[in-house]
Order: structure tokens, then sequence, then C-alpha cells
């Protein structure tokens, strides 16, 4: 727990922000200004134009004790997207909690690439996500998709919860409907798109990762097993078998996996289509098909 100095120490916007970003720094955080300014707008219901125009004005005492907790937690690397509850994707706001993955930027790779493979925005096509988490690969798409509908799969009843209610925060319930499910398990429809972001990290890895991750991701949704690959070998056949004639598999996946990846959808019956590669030049995305 770091250090919280008097009121009289830190009392206005300005003092406050330079308390914030050398405790921040020190904690290791990469962006401490940003994350302070970010920090201080949640504790005190300031916008961000006032933030920075007005360095002068001073913090009520309840501001300022809100925004001294909120320091602490994120000096202990809890990632700031779960102190605020809410983490953008692909433009859109998503609320998480313990039971979802942190949503990156680097799945919305996958986003992309799946649209770039719809050649109809407008068709009327069926999604389903396996092991939705947040909802945030299916609602992505769904936003960009005005009549598609959807079905988001996951193994934690909390995680269900949460996509649901993104889906209605977002507007989009109507054409989602979240399952309790293990993979494809218990699914007998069949889909023009399946989309998935599985645990892919190999287990003796986790401990290593960064905090943010480590500490504050459920294990869950990050452990793929001893190579990282137990996911892909339990989800790949039922996901062929749910995957229409010329549907598309869309599948994220950790750096240096390709081969293994793509010899299991093979052993499944699968066709390579194509892949995509993040902002970092990593190879994130395959995709196959029927």
């Amino acid at each position: 727990m770091i250090a919280q100095p008097a009121m009289s120490e830190a009392k206005t916007i300005g003092e406050a922000l330079n308390w914030a970003a050398v405790r921040l720094n020190e904690a290791g955080i990469e962006r401490p200004q940003a994350e302070a300014r970010i920090l201080l707008e949640a504790a005190s219901g300031r916008g961000r134009g006032q933030i920075i125009a007005f360095p002068e004005r001073a913090l009520a005492a309840a501001q300022w004790d809100l925004f001294a907790r909120l320091v602490s937690r994120r000096c202990a690397r809890e990632p700031i997207s779960r102190i605020l509850g809410n983490r953008e994707f692909w433009s859109l706001r998503f609320r998480v909690g313990p039971a979802t993955l942190d949503p990156r930027p680097d799945s919305e790779t996958l986003v992309s690439a799946v649209l770039e493979r719809i050649p109809d925005r407008n068709a009327g096509i069926a999604i389903l996500d396996l092991g939705t988490g947040t909802g945030c690969l299916l609602l992505a798409l769904l936003s960009e998709l005005p009549r598609a509908q959807g079905v988001g799969i996951d193994i934690d009843d909390a995680a269900r919860a949460i996509a649901s209610a993104n889906a209605e925060a977002l507007g989009l319930s109507a054409r989602t409907e979240f399952r309790l499910g293990d993979w494809a398990r218990d699914i007998s429809a069949q889909f023009d798109v399946i989309i998935s972001n599985p645990p892919y990290i190999e287990s003796l890895a986790i401990d290593g990762l960064a905090p943010e991750v480590s500490k504050y991701d459920p294990r869950g949704a990050l452990d793929g097993g001893p190579d990282g690959l137990a996911a892909y070998r339990a989800l790949m056949p039922q996901a062929a078998r749910c995957l229409k004639p010329g549907g598309l598999l869309a599948l994220e996946i950790g750096a240096g996996q390709g081969a293994g990846v793509r010899a299991l959808a093979a052993h499944a019956g699968l066709m390579e289509l194509g892949g995509a590669q993040d902002l970092a030049g990593i190879e994130r995305c395959l995709l196959f098909g029927r």
C-alpha cells in the first residue's frame, strides 16, 4: 500500500496528478502521467478537458481519498480497466469482471480478419463465439453486421452474465444469446462463422507474464495446458462439426503456435484460408473453412 499524503500536501488537480505520476512510475507503469489523469477523471467526475485546463482547482477531500485508493490499486499492478470496471474494444465500451479476460487490442485482429471475409455486411449470417468472455468479439462483429445473429458460449456463468449485460448496454441483446457450455459440445446447429479466443498460454509460462495478466486475468481463460494447444484440441473437431459448408472459422493464436494449430485443423478436416498479423507483426489469427 502506498503512502497517502495529507490533503494539505496535494489539494489541487495539478498536485494530485504529479504525486500520482511519481508513484505510478515507481511501480513500473509505462504511461504514468496518462494513467494518473484517467484515474483522476474517475475519482473527481471531471472530464479530460477540465483536468488539463484547470490544474489549480482544488479537489474535495472525498475526491482525493478515492483518487489515492485508485492509485494504490494501480501501483499493485491491477489493470486500469479492472479498476474502472470497463474497457474499450473496437471503439465500444465493455464491462469486465473477475471471470473475464481483459479485452486487448491484439484481439481486434480477429474482428478485422472476419469482416474482410464477409462480402455482404447486410447478410443474415449466424455467428458462434466459443469461450465468449465479455462477448467483445461477437458483439464487435454484430455492431458491423446489422442483420447477423450470434450465440456466445462460456463455461463460466459469471462471464456469461457479463456478456449478456454488455449486449444489453450496446443495444445488441435482440440479436444475441449467451449460453453456458463446454465449447460446442451441446450445439447441434451449424453456423456461417465461428470465432474463438481460447486459452493458449503454456501452463508453466503464466506466472512469468506481466502482473496485470498473471494476477488479475482468470487462469482458466489463460491456461492452454503444457504446450498451449489443449483448448484447440478440444474445440477444433466440435467447430468443424458446427461449421456450415463454405463457412469461416477464425481462431486467435499465441506467438509461434501457427504450425500446431494448422495441424489440428487439418486433422479435423478443415482447410486453411489465411491469417492475419497483429500490430506488432505477430501472427495472431488463423482462418479455416470446410
